[in-house]
C-alpha cells in the first residue's frame, strides 16, 4: 500500500487508532470532522486495503514479568529467507528479519531471566542453516513507538 493512497484524513484516522484502537467510530468521526458511519466506512476501508493490519492492545512487557529484552544477531550457513514458520514456532522471539549484512537474520527477543533467554539461543540453533548468534541485551528502553501515519 503506497502512502500516497492516503488522504489527510486517513492519516489522522490512524494516528488517533494507534493513540486508543478502542475509541468509537463517533468519537473519531468528531476528532476528524466524519460522521460515525462515514468513519466506520473509511476504517473498514483501511482494514481491507491492508493499511490496518488489526487491532490490538499494547502491555507492559514488566508487568507480565518479562524484563528481559534482547536483540540477537543471527548468522547462517544456508539462506534464511524461508525460515520463517522456524521462527515464528518460538513464542518468545516477537520480531524476526531477514537482514542485509554480517547477520542473516535479526530477532526481538523477549524473556523473564536471562537463563530463559539462553534457552531460546539454545532453540534458535535447532534452526535449519543457524550457524552461530550474537545477542545484545537492552538495559533501559528510552521509548518504543509504532509507525507515524505522517500527520
Amino acid at each position: 500500500m503506497a502512502s500516497e493512497n492516503l488522504d489527510e484524513t486517513d492519516r489522522a484516522l490512524i494516528a488517533l487508532l494507534q493513540q486508543d484502537a478502542g475509541q468509537a467510530y463517533a468519537a473519531l468521526g468528531k476528532a476528524v470532522g466524519l460522521s460515525a458511519g462515514a468513519t466506520h466506512d473509511r476504517v473498514r476501508k483501511l482494514r481491507e486495503r491492508g493499511v490496518l493490519r488489526r487491532t490490538t492492545v499494547e502491555v507492559d512487557p514488566a508487568a507480565l514479568g518479562l524484563g528481559v529484552l534482547a536483540f540477537v544477531m543471527v548468522d547462517s550457513s544456508a539462506w534464511m529467507g524461508d525460515s520463517a514458520e522456524a521462527f515464528a514456532a518460538i513464542p518468545e522471539i516477537e520480531e524476526a528479519h531477514v537482514i542485509a549484512g554480517s547477520a542473516s537474520v535479526l530477532v526481538k527477543v523477549r524473556t523473564a531471566t536471562t537463563e530463559r533467554l539462553q534457552d531460546v539461543l539454545r532453540r534458535l540453533y535447532a534452526v535449519d542453516g543457524v550457524s552461530g548468534t550474537q545477542a545484545t541485551v537492552v538495559l533501559e528502553t528510552f521509548f518504543e513507538r509504532p509507525p507515524s501515519p505522517g500527520v
